[in-house]
């Protein structure tokens, strides 16, 4: 099957991760994407991959002005689309190029919109974002499929604001965020780290959350004896004032930059415990969203740690494991009343975990390429019934 993929962005791990579950599938994907980096790869994921520019964060004025010069020339990728059986858009900017391209290409493949976080811009009362929801409701009713990564998108936005399951003919995808793992059997999780003090905590993948950058430097400064702080991934400058100058002068934190999914189980194995609370949007898709870093953590062996009242937490909570904290200001008291047995414990509640709830695998990816092609089967659901359904990946 022929599927054409428009992305946000070509350089994100996430995308690559998608492409190969596509393809371990049965899919042959062609990408085409706009890029944060200053060089486009070739290749995404080993499917060939077309830049369609460069986009920056935060300047949404100049992402809409490549969307839509993107989508007015769209016509040109004729020869190279021409058999595709799906088309899928990941993001809305990526859907609304996905949308022309398939128009002005003359394709019959049924559309799918792939929304993996609920921008702050879509929930507001002012015109833009009514105009903006406006935008995203006309190009689902033109789509088959609704593909999201936590049921909470479905349940808090997508059925109250924009009438999917009630007014909006859809069927939605539950896809999670999981690390994909391809081959015979999952291996086994690393040796716990020699707990103790100074317990380490891990931040990785996109750090853009200002307060959790305060809360872990504040805490890191005031007891360098109690905590550290390892940092990887990809910072969204444009979200903190300073976000090097305040690495910098924090004893005990260290920002050691980007990484590739083969890097993931020495970066975990060095680290006690995993941050996975997100402020950047609170109380929206920050309570919302089921970030990779908690998948990951399960896999590879680092305790998370997480609001209890958010559906990150909710999450841990209904298989068991996990610091789920009230408040963040609880940090500094549970660390000072950890001790090296308490902490093996939360490291065997983890490890009781089936690695499954962690992992894709290839079933995984021959289930979602078959609810993409419309493959009857339990994972995609009509959008007549209440948003429930679920295909883990």
């Amino acid at each position: 099957m022929k599927l054409a993929y428009f992305v946000h962005d070509l350089a994100d791990p996430a995308v690559t991760r998608r492409v190969r579950m596509l393809r371990a599938g049965g899919a042959e994907p062609v990408v085409l994407g706009f890029r944060r980096t200053e060089i486009a790869p070739a290749e995404v994921g080993g499917a060939p991959a077309v830049d369609l520019g460069r986009t920056y964060d935060a300047r949404l004025g100049q992402r809409a002005k490549a969307t839509a010069l993107a989508a007015l020339g769209a016509g040109r990728w004729r020869s190279l689309l021409a058999g595709a059986e799906v088309v899928m858009g990941r993001t809305l900017e990526a859907l609304a190029v996905a949308e022309a391209a398939r128009t002005l290409c003359g394709l019959k493949a049924p559309l799918v919109y792939e929304c993996l976080d609920i921008h702050r811009l879509m929930l507001g009362e002012g015109a833009k974002s009514r105009a903006m929801r406006a935008v995203e409701r006309a190009l689902m009713r033109r789509a088959r499929l609704l593909v999201v990564s936590s049921p909470a998108f479905l349940a808090n936005y997508f059925a109250p604001m924009q009438g999917v399951g009630h007014s909006l003919p859809i069927a939605t995808l539950l896809v999670e965020n999981k690390p994909l793992e391809l081959g015979a059997g999952h291996a086994a999780r690393r040796p716990m780290r020699a707990p103790g003090r100074p317990w380490r905590i891990g931040w990785m993948g996109a750090i853009r959350c200002r307060r959790s950058l305060d809360i872990l430097t504040a805490l890191a400064a005031r007891r360098p004896d109690l905590l550290e702080v390892r940092i990887h991934g990809r910072p969204a400058y444009t979200e903190f004032a300073d976000f090097d100058a305040q690495v910098a002068q924090a004893p005990g934190v260290a920002f050691l930059g980007p990484y590739a999914a083969e890097d993931l189980p020495r970066l975990y194995g060095d680290v006690h415990f995993s941050w996975a609370i997100d402020y950047m949007e609170e109380g929206l898709n920050s309570a919302w969203l089921l970030p990779n870093r908690i998948y990951e953590s399960g896999r590879y062996g680092a305790v998370p740690i997480a609001l209890a009242d958010v559906q990150t937490g909710r999450w841990l909570a209904e298989r068991g494991f996990g610091v789920r904290l009230s408040d963040p200001d609880e940090l500094e008291g549970f660390l000072e009343r950890l001790t090296p047995e308490t902490y093996a414990r939360l490291r065997a509640e983890l490890d009781a975990v089936p690695a499954e709830a962690f992992v894709a695998d290839e079933h995984d990816c021959r289930r979602l390429v078959d609810a993409l092609a419309g493959r009857r089967g339990p994972a995609a659901q009509s959008s007549a019934e209440p948003p429930k359904a679920k295909l883990v990946a």
